[in-house]
């Protein structure tokens, strides 16, 4: 899709408004911006932002359980906001950032004030074996480490009811399938929206399975 056509996306599957443009606006400025200074995301990527980082981010709010879109979001190596604070522009969830790199930390802080975020958003600039335990409803991750791992790290800021929302890519089916010989849960597959052999792994109920 182009820019025109996500845009139309966004206000007709996710009700975006005419403030929250403005504010995805800005945050497309903010990166290309500090995109000269480090780097935040692929040069080639930047003239199909909307697509390739926007609404590839807006789509997890989508996989979302509904009780759960307002609840506590934690966001896994966040790196420039993607998807933590896209989600926080177009939905209304408490969001906590996990990002160690320094600079991309001092990234995210700016923007969340220039975005006016700091009420819902928070950034955690360390590692996150690190960070306070805290439980959370929603926890998401773009690319921090395959799923054996991303479950051994941030399975204790999860509870009864929390969902997982995982972007994996091609390999998908790969790191799920190594998982599920030491965890497991109910888990889906779903299509990504904007790569068409890519997939979304939504999982509840994850836990450590029990060593016969």
């Amino acid at each position: 899709m182009d820019e025109r056509a996500v845009r139309q996306w966004l206000a007709e599957e996710l009700d975006v408004s005419r403030e929250t443009f403005e504010k995805l606006d800005l945050f497309v400025s903010l990166l290309e911006v500090e995109s000269r200074n480090q780097n935040l995301i692929a040069k080639s990527t930047m003239e199909i932002v909307w697509e390739r980082h926007l609404r590839d981010s807006a789509q997890l709010l989508m996989l979302a359980d509904p009780a759960l879109r307002s609840g506590r979001w934690i966001d896994l190596g966040s790196g420039p906001g993607l998807p933590g604070i896209v989600l926080a522009l177009i939905g209304d969830m408490a969001m906590t950032l996990v990002e160690v790199r320094k600079r991309r930390v001092e990234f995210l802080q700016s923007a969340i004030e220039r975005l006016q975020l700091g009420h819902r958003v928070r950034v955690e600039g360390r590692k996150l074996e690190r960070v306070e335990t805290r439980p959370m409803d929603v926890i998401t991750a773009r690319a921090f480490a395959a799923l054996p791992q991303l479950f051994a790290l941030a399975h204790r800021f999860s509870h009864a009811h929390t969902q997982w929302i995982l972007p994996k890519g091609r390999r998908a089916q790969e790191e799920l399938e190594a998982a599920r010989g030491t965890w497991q849960g109910d888990f889906s597959l779903e299509p990504s929206l904007t790569d068409s052999d890519a997939f979304i792994i939504v999982a509840h109920k994850v836990k450590p399975r029990r060593r016969s």
